[in-house]
């Protein structure tokens, strides 16, 4: 389960493309940056392979509906 999840745009002008972000999962801290392409770079731990096709699923549907739905 995803928990505190926040994003900032990853550049000073918010018009140029690609997120920071981190969240916590099983009580670790995670950040990354995600890319206008929906490809997401791990800069911290990366989930274990078993959870990451999942979670980089939910960050995708959690980026939609903050950076594009709005």
């Amino acid at each position: 389960m995803i928990t505190h999840f926040q994003f900032k745009p990853l550049f000073d002008n918010a018009q140029l493309p690609g997120w920071r972000f981190s969240l916590y999962f099983h009580k670790k801290k995670l950040m990354g940056i995600y890319h206008q392409d929906g490809k997401i770079e791990w800069t911290s731990n990366k989930p274990d392979a078993e959870s990451q096709s999942k979670l980089e699923s939910q960050i995708h549907e959690l980026m939609l509906y903050h950076v594009y739905d709005k």
